[in-house]
């Protein structure tokens, strides 16, 4: 039943976006700041832990991975409707750390990848 996933995407992204904006407000940024970042780790989160509830039909299941597997593409589509102009003329801070946390995926994704694929293979021979 995907509309399970659909459920909870919707939450996960409405309560990102109001950890964001609160964020936004302490910090006195007038915006979201981190709301997809939140989002995502609720996501996450949730769907860890009814994996490890157990309990939830097949149906469900595919549901709430689908709509895992397209979180990604559709809250990033929806958060660069943001406004870049304001980010880059900011000033270079916003440069700097975008630059930072690009090349830092670049270096952490191909070790993230080997230590899932090794989890892979022990779990395989146990």
């Amino acid at each position: 039943m995907k509309i399970y996933g659909v459920a909870l995407l919707a939450f996960c992204f409405l309560a990102g976006k109001f950890l964001g904006t609160l964020l936004g407000k302490l910090i006195d940024v007038n915006g979201d700041v981190g709301g997809v970042g939140f989002a995502m780790l609720l996501l996450i989160s949730i769907n860890a832990w009814v994996n490890k509830k157990g309990g939830l039909e097949i149906g469900t299941k595919e549901g709430i991975l689908f709509w895992s597997g397209m979180y990604i593409p559709i809250i990033i589509a929806m958060a660069s409707t943001q406004n870049v102009k304001a980010a880059l003329t900011g000033g270079p801070v916003a440069l700097v750390a975008g630059t930072i946390v690009t090349l830092s995926a670049f270096f952490i994704v191909p070790v993230l990848s080997k230590i899932g694929k090794e989890q892979i293979k022990t779990d395989d021979h146990e």
